[in-house]
């Protein structure tokens, strides 16, 4: 191989690995985290959790979670009140929207019972983008006003089984439990190669045994 050949090729391969040097943020959700702190996925062959909350029991299946073109992640998840072997379940679906420094910018559930659905607002961050000084206030204001205003929704079908009244508290132990499982990694910038040296005029090429 011509010596200009293989110095251009070298030079080629150091700007695709500086490229590389600088490696990106990453916002992600821990599922082994969140299903521990629910009590573990044991059930429906590893794909929920089952705890209890006020002497219901709760089901949470595992989330599903899908990138945001803006660099963070949309956490999507189902929560069931079992309320026995002989009635139909109800069930809450929670909806968070992450940025891509990690904070919450949007959230929002509904619950379905005996085939009526009841859905929250969407509560939005009040953080500018990027901002991230008040981020955990601003999530648990999200967190309390989704509660608050489902809460008031449900009190609106005149409930009275115990499990159903307590179903918005179900969703803002989720709401907390997805909250705390979400990390940030900022980016990194990784050692960079040095820039390859122009051949010198009727330099020979040195081969070495490996």
């Amino acid at each position: 191989m011509p010596l200009a050949r293989i110095t251009a090729w070298k030079a080629t391969l150091s700007v695709w690995v500086a490229s590389l040097a600088l490696l990106s943020a990453q916002v992600q959700l821990d599922s082994q985290f969140l299903g521990k702190s629910l009590g573990g996925w044991s059930v429906k062959r590893g794909r929920a959790a089952e705890y209890e909350l006020s002497g219901s029991k709760y089901r949470t299946y595992k989330p599903e979670i899908t990138p945001t073109p803006e660099g963070g992640i949309f956490v999507s998840l189902r929560i069931d009140y079992c309320r026995g072997m002989f009635s139909s379940n109800d069930f809450a679906t929670l909806e968070m929207t992450f940025g891509p420094q990690g904070t919450l910018t949007s959230t929002q559930s509904s619950i379905a019972i005996q085939g009526r659905k009841i859905t929250s607002d969407l509560m939005r961050t009040t953080l500018k983008i990027g901002e991230t000084q008040g981020a955990v206030g601003a999530a648990v204001k999200m967190g309390g006003d989704l509660v608050a205003d489902l809460t008031e929704k449900l009190s609106r079908e005149n409930l009275v089984e115990a499990g159903r009244v307590t179903f918005p508290a179900a969703v803002r132990h989720n709401f907390n439990k997805v909250f705390q499982a979400v990390s940030y990694t900022p980016p990194v910038q990784a050692p960079m190669l040095p820039a390859a040296q122009p051949a010198q005029a009727g330099a020979a090429l040195e081969l070495r045994k490996p």
